[in-house]
C-alpha cells in the first residue's frame, strides 16, 4: 500500500460523515486531517471515489463553493442534481448560502 492509498482512506472516512444537506470543502478535510497544505490531494481522492458507492463525493466542493470537482462524475450535471436532490441549492456551478449548509469536519468531529 502506497502512503497516498492510506491518505485516500483517511479522507473517504471523513468525507462518509459529511450529513446529508451538508458540504464541506477539500481543504476542510485536509486541514481536519493535519495536512492543512493538502486540499489538491483531498481532490485526487475525491476523483478517486466515484466508484466508491458509500463515499459521498458530492458533498466535497472548494473553498468558494464551487462545483469543481463535477466533471468526475457520469452526465453533465449529476453532482448538482445530487446536491439538490438534498435541498442544497446551486446557481451557475455555487452552492447559495455556502455559510449555512457548510460542515467543518474540525468543528464537528
Amino acid at each position: 500500500m502506497k502512503e497516498s492509498d492510506n491518505f485516500f482512506e483517511k479522507v473517504y472516512k471523513v468525507a462518509r460523515k459529511i450529513p446529508f444537506g451538508r458540504v464541506t470543502s477539500y481543504g476542510a478535510i485536509g486541514a481536519y486531517l493535519g495536512a492543512a497544505k493538502s486540499a489538491r490531494m483531498v481532490g485526487w481522492a475525491m476523483n478517486k471515489a466515484h466508484n466508491l458507492d458509500d463515499v459521498p463525493a458530492h458533498r466535497v466542493v472548494n473553498k468558494k463553493g464551487l462545483l469543481t470537482g463535477k466533471h468526475h462524475f457520469d452526465g453533465t450535471n449529476l453532482m448538482q442534481q445530487l446536491l439538490e436532490n438534498e435541498g442544497i441549492v446551486v446557481i451557475e456551478n455555487q452552492i447559495q448560502d455556502l455559510e449555512k449548509v457548510f460542515w467543518n469536519p474540525s468543528e464537528e468531529l
